[in-house]
């Protein structure tokens, strides 16, 4: 059959071959399909299903039609309010489907770890484009909620200057009213460790990124020639310079 590169992936090739997507394996490959298959076994519509290996060794996955914010640039239903509430309330509905699994261990749940708009399948029902479901699961891992919810409000936000243009305290104040909104639709009572979440979510991505740069990975090497890295790092300052601000609209 024939194969179309789907487009966003920076480590992955991922191509989409009739109403099926081949990738290759990641060295957590097994773990991942298990979650997917747990996920599936619930009657899950958030997340694509394992459908196997092909004859090349590549991971099967369902096909899940819609718009992946993968671009800079996106309709503004994608960071609307509702589009963040639904997808809190995905979030919560991925954490408590395996709270308390064996996936999960002595963990409080099983982590996505890259929850953002590039890795979700948004769809327009009528009402505008709305989240339905998450991909790219490689990086999944038993964690905290907690942990999942730091990195959603810094990428779903993109909290930084390049967004939040003045980044003044105005800016801080909305940045703190969304992840207030968040926060209430996933159903987070306790919050005092969200901001430190997010801040170590920058900081390990920036030094990270460098790391794994330095030390020779392809994929790694593009992001820092495309500045991703010091953009990052401008979100960690950022973040930190307003901290107080936003942590006072989270109440």
């Amino acid at each position: 059959m024939t194969e179309q590169a789907l487009p966003g992936g920076y480590v992955n090739v991922v191509t989409l071959v009739g109403s099926t997507v081949r990738r290759t394996v990641t060295p957590r490959a097994e773990f991942v399909h298990r979650v997917l298959d747990l996920l599936a076994s619930h009657g899950w519509p958030g997340a694509p299903a394992f459908l196997g290996l092909d004859e090349l060794g590549r991971e099967t996955l369902s096909y899940l039609p819609g718009h992946v914010a993968w671009q800079r640039e996106q309709p503004g239903d994608v960071r609307s309010d509702a589009s963040l509430t639904r997808m809190a309330q995905l979030v919560r509905e991925l954490h408590d489907l395996t709270a308390g699994s064996e996936l999960a261990g002595d963990s409080e749940v099983v982590c996505h770890n890259d929850l953002s708009p590039r890795n979700t399948v948004y769809q327009d029902s009528g009402g505008g484009l709305r989240p339905v479901a998450f991909i790219d699961w490689d990086l999944a891992a038993p964690g905290r909620r907690i942990h999942d919810l730091g990195h959603v409000c810094w990428q779903y936000l993109n909290l930084g200057p390049e967004s939040w243009v003045g980044a003044d305290e105005a800016a801080a104040l909305e940045c703190g009213r969304l992840i207030r909104l968040i926060c209430d639709c996933y159903g987070l009572d306790d919050r005092s460790e969200l901001l430190d979440a997010i801040l170590w979510w920058q900081e390990r991505c920036w030094r990270g990124i460098g790391a794994a740069a330095d030390a020779g990975e392809p994929a790694m090497i593009r992001l820092r020639e495309t500045g991703t890295v010091t953009a990052v790092q401008e979100a960690y300052q950022w973040t930190r310079r307003y901290r107080a601000v936003i942590s006072r609209s989270l109440t």
